[in-house]
């Protein structure tokens, strides 16, 4: 019976000495997710230009950090302070030939941005546009008929023959294009269609795109669309 308490005693010893299995870390999503920040504040410790941008690296309070702007002036060395500032990781700029591992885009407070520049697809210059032969078979559309038809459109397939009045490359993973036809109320904004590709275009030519009609779409950063096409293909005429 000794014996027998004994080696009892002896297993439950050594089972009380054997380690606790670690904790489960973290999730992937608790450890990556961050806050939407409003604004962006530090001063200028470099400044890259690649029109239609200017990369600004900062020294903020929680470190330093890249925010791309559209194009201004701004003195290195001067406090600035980026407005609805949206994270992106990995974005590679063409342009500059250079892949940010983290940089915010936002806009400039109190900055002037000159007429026409701006992040994914902002506001046109004004240009005119002659009329545009219209495209061929059921899905074809003016850019007036798909800005006055955009309710029944949301989430059809549309095909637009028009002109690329702005072409901003490589934003957010993908190309932002205008497009006019001479259809359209200018003062409404109806004469100017916003489209998103994988497809490069050529300032001025005429293409014919195919995609997906999205209505009030919000990507962050103040930038927000009553309408637009994504996942565009683009077919030269």
């Amino acid at each position: 019976m000794r014996r027998a308490v004994s080696l009892s005693f002896l297993v439950a010893t050594i089972g009380g000495c054997q380690p606790k299995a670690p904790e489960a870390p973290a999730t992937p999503q608790a450890q990556q997710e961050a806050p939407q920040l409003a604004t962006l504040t530090g001063p200028v410790l470099e400044q890259l230009q690649a029109s239609p941008y200017i990369y600004l690296r900062l020294k903020t309070p929680t470190g330093e950090a890249w925010v791309a702007v559209p194009e201004t002036k701004v003195e290195t060395g001067a406090t600035v302070t980026i407005l609805n500032p949206m994270l992106m990781a990995g974005f590679e700029s063409k342009t500059l030939k250079r892949t940010f591992d983290t940089i915010y885009f936002g806009t400039l407070s109190g900055g002037t941005t000159p007429a026409g520049s701006g992040a994914m697809g902002a506001a046109a210059p004004a240009v005119v546009v002659d009329k545009v032969e219209k495209a061929r078979g059921a899905d074809a559309r003016t850019v007036a008929e798909a800005w006055a038809q955009r309710e029944q459109l949301n989430g059809k397939t549309v095909t637009i023959r028009a002109v690329v009045v702005k072409y901003n490359e490589g934003v957010m993973g993908r190309n932002w294009i205008h497009l006019q036809d001479g259809s359209g109320d200018a003062t409404k904004g109806t004469n100017d269609i916003t489209v998103t590709s994988m497809d490069g275009v050529a300032m001025g030519a005429t293409v014919t795109i195919t995609g997906t009609v999205h209505i009030n779409k919000d990507f962050g950063a103040g930038y927000s669309y009553a309408v637009i096409v994504e996942d565009a293909k683009v077919a030269k005429p």
